[in-house]
């Protein structure tokens, strides 16, 4: 999957490849709803067929991919060519480097394991699940739609589109990732209290998960640009550096975690992780710019602080709006899900009008950057 899902990205094909896990939530669903088992145990080894099952359909779904875009492959002995030693080579450092915020969290979680009180790793892996959400969406999105875009400029010697493309992945990151760092800080009891309070979740649970949540939703930004800077490095073939920086910072997280977790308990290690992403990305950068791969132009100059504040407006407003909804939280399923819907949306209303009212963007601009067009998505982020 990996692979097919590498050839069909870099043909431009990304929504193919982005498709693929809404397989494996489906079969989940389908096996958690109708072939449950009478215990946990045989409910977890239903869910666990259908993992298997999804990854069966997800492989499928692929080879068809990439047989209609012209790609199909064929089985053969793998031999050590140069090229094959050379993807080798470069696979091994890019694991370890883009798996770095996952490294961190197993780290947080075997120290509140290990100190913490029962309940503290339940906090962190539900806080966690929400703030892998932007991650998902934004980070991963531009980073994978810019890497073929970059290597194709890098590879023509066209430095200057190279580091413009870089510069309008930062801002598109920026863009969306500001208004959803202000929402799962300012807005994370009533997002938790929605989701997940129910049954066995109290809320008591809620107060915990939020604020872990609210730590680990300030290093969103860092997380979404680690996903947009890195590629910078992958296009050059070089997945050495962007691992060595990601040491650094999980040793920052490590100590940050080992200072931090008992002051501040469960809430430490949210701080912590967010710290070692912010300097993950400070390094990411400085390196860069160091070797001339990137500069910050006039546009991004413009635009980052006014985003900036269009989303700490939005704050404010959710900051209200969450007073208002908070009596309606606590009925049915449905009714959670149209009162966050309606706070979701007004929050999301401020923030486009905030973006307007500093000039971060204009209509024009707006309709342009959410039009759908024939050109590729790394197309529009170099425009």
């Amino acid at each position: 999957m990996s692979l097919l899902g590498g050839i069909l990205n870099s043909l431009n094909r990304f929504w193919v490849n982005a498709a693929a896990p809404i397989l494996l939530n489906i079969c989940m669903i389908i096996a958690l709803i109708f072939f449950r088992g009478d215990s946990e145990v045989e409910t977890a080894v239903t869910q666990a067929i259908a993992v298997t099952v999804s990854g069966a359909l997800q492989l499928l779904w692929l080879m068809w991919a990439c047989h209609r875009a012209g790609a199909s492959l064929k089985l053969a002995l793998p031999r050590l060519t140069p090229d094959v030693k050379l993807m080798l080579a470069l696979i091994a450092p890019a694991a370890i480097g883009q798996g770095a915020i996952q490294f961190n969290l197993l780290i947080s979680t075997s120290l509140a394991a290990r100190f913490l009180p029962e309940g503290s790793v339940s906090w962190l892996y539900y806080a966690d699940r929400l703030n892998q959400l932007p991650l998902g969406l934004i980070g991963i999105a531009i980073g994978t739609a810019i890497l073929p875009a970059l290597s194709r400029q890098i590879a023509g010697a066209d430095s200057k589109a190279a580091s413009d493309t870089q510069n309008r992945a930062v801002e598109l990151a920026l863009f969306f990732a500001m208004p959803a760092t202000a929402a799962l800080i300012v807005s994370a009891i009533p997002i938790v209290h929605g989701i997940f309070e129910h049954g066995a979740f109290t809320a008591a649970d809620t107060r915990g998960t939020a604020a872990v949540l609210m730590a680990f939703s300030a290093g969103v930004p860092a997380y979404v640009l680690i996903k947009v800077l890195t590629p910078g490095f992958y296009a050059r073939s070089d997945t050495k550096t962007p691992l060595r920086l990601a040491l650094w910072s999980m040793l920052v997280n490590l100590i940050g975690n080992l200072i931090l977790i008992w002051p501040l308990a469960h809430i430490g290690v949210g701080v912590a992780t967010g710290i070692s992403a912010w300097v993950n990305v400070a390094l990411l950068w400085f390196t860069l710019r160091k070797r001339g791969h990137i500069a910050v132009d006039a546009r991004l100059k413009q635009k980052a602080w006014r985003i900036v504040l269009a989303a700490a407006l939005m704050g404010v407003a959710l900051f209200f709006g969450n007073e208002i909804i908070e009596d309606q939280l606590g009925t049915g399923l449905w009714r959670r899900i149209a009162v966050l819907s309606v706070l979701v949306s007004a929050g999301g209303a401020v923030y486009a009008l905030a973006i307007l009212l500093f000039g971060a963007y204009r209509i024009q601009e707006l309709k342009s950057l959410f039009r759908r067009r024939a050109a590729s998505p790394a197309a529009n982020i170099s425009e």
